[in-house]
């Protein structure tokens, strides 16, 4: 949305511009505004003469422009949040950063800190030091958006893409396809209308952006998506006027530890459970048990935040593993007295403990 078309060669600095206004307005509001952004990357390209078809698609590359770019983003940020009379902060995140329960609250202080300042902290994935997570894990920033929301316990979440918001279908190809202006649940259903659009799979693409809506409602955190050049977008998503769609939050806001293990959830690593298991997690709040275990997918250690999934893959919760992959391979289907026996040790009779453990 920051830059320029067609070719997306350089940023938009009258887009920018607004977008900056109408931050700055809420902030004269008394509102606390943090500022996920893009664009270094797109910015290195364009201090550097690159257009869109110079080789900037490996890692390297990308990391390359992005260490020229990121002083270049800023400093236009600097220059138009001065005009207003506020500062900004630069806050730069690899995954790690909030993947680390310890590194996480050092983050969450210093931008709450940044906040009670009235400083505006802009927040951007750190793109040269990160290798696997440009543009993949965080998911072209939509990602760092919700994790970010889910830091600092916001209360909206407010993402500006090209679309109006989330359709039925994908409307450049099918004219019946509807706006669907309220969300109640991100659910089986609405993945697959994600899953209809002939683009959701793409960097930043729809996908990415309901991922970022199931992890902020979840914690209890609105979020509304529309499309970022509609007159004062911003300002009509804040006030509560219907513009894109809204994605409610999903009953009360989670405590912060819960917060921190939704946004800590490795996707390497899940556990398939049995229908009784589920059942008794879901409706019960009961721990799981390696009895009710069908499989260990991927790879994951002791103490990493995992998903737990229905043998029909509909993800039902989150939690800290106490056992590794390959060990719950091993005990999967047996008896918790048995862990011991069959592992030589045991670190609880629960693979993850219902106080370990979020409801998806």
């Amino acid at each position: 949305m920051l830059t320029r078309s067609p070719g997306h060669q350089s940023l938009d600095l009258e887009v920018m511009s607004d977008l900056v206004r109408q931050v700055c307005h809420l902030r004269s509001q008394s509102a606390e505004m943090l500022l996920v952004t893009s664009g270094a990357i797109a910015a290195g390209r364009e201090a550097l003469g690159h257009g869109q078809d110079a080789v900037d698609r490996d890692i390297t590359s990308r990391q390359v422009l992005a260490a020229v770019g990121q002083n270049r983003l800023m400093h236009i940020y600097q220059e138009l949040f001065s005009a207003h009379g506020y500062q900004v902060a630069q806050v730069l995140l690899t995954i790690n950063d909030l993947s680390d329960r310890q590194s996480y609250l050092n983050v969450r202080n210093t931008l709450q800190g940044l906040l009670e300042l009235g400083v505006v902290p802009i927040l951007n994935e750190n793109d040269v030091v990160a290798v696997d997570e440009i543009g993949e894990v965080f998911g072209d920033n939509d990602r760092l958006s919700a994790l970010v929301a889910n830091l600092v316990d916001a209360d909206l979440l407010t993402i500006l893409t090209d679309t109006d918001g989330l359709y039925t279908a994908d409307p450049h190809l099918d004219p019946d396809a509807r706006l669907i202006g309220r969300v109640e649940r991100v659910d089986a259903e609405i993945e697959a209308v994600v899953g209809t659009n002939s683009n959701s799979w793409a960097r930043g693409g729809m996908h990415t952006k309901v991922d970022a809506a199931r992890l902020v409602t979840t914690s209890g955190i609105a979020m509304v998506m529309c499309h970022g050049l509609a007159k004062d977008a911003l300002l009509r998503a804040v006030s509560g006027e219907e513009i894109g769609t809204l994605f409610q939050p999903a009953g009360e806001k989670l405590e912060a530890r819960k917060r921190w293990m939704l946004s800590g959830i490795s996707h390497r690593g899940e556990v398939v459970v049995d229908s009784g298991a589920a059942s008794a997690i879901r409706e019960d709040n009961r721990s799981l048990l390696p009895a009710g275990i069908q499989d260990a997918r991927g790879e994951f250690q002791r103490g990493d935040i995992i998903y737990i999934v229905e043998s029909e893959g509909q993800r039902i919760a989150c939690g800290i593993a106490n056992y590794s992959a390959e060990d719950i391979q091993r005990i999967r289907g047996s008896r918790s007295d048995q862990i011991e026996g069959t592992l030589g040790y045991q670190y609880g009779q629960e693979v993850v403990h219902r106080n370990n453990l979020v409801l998806l």
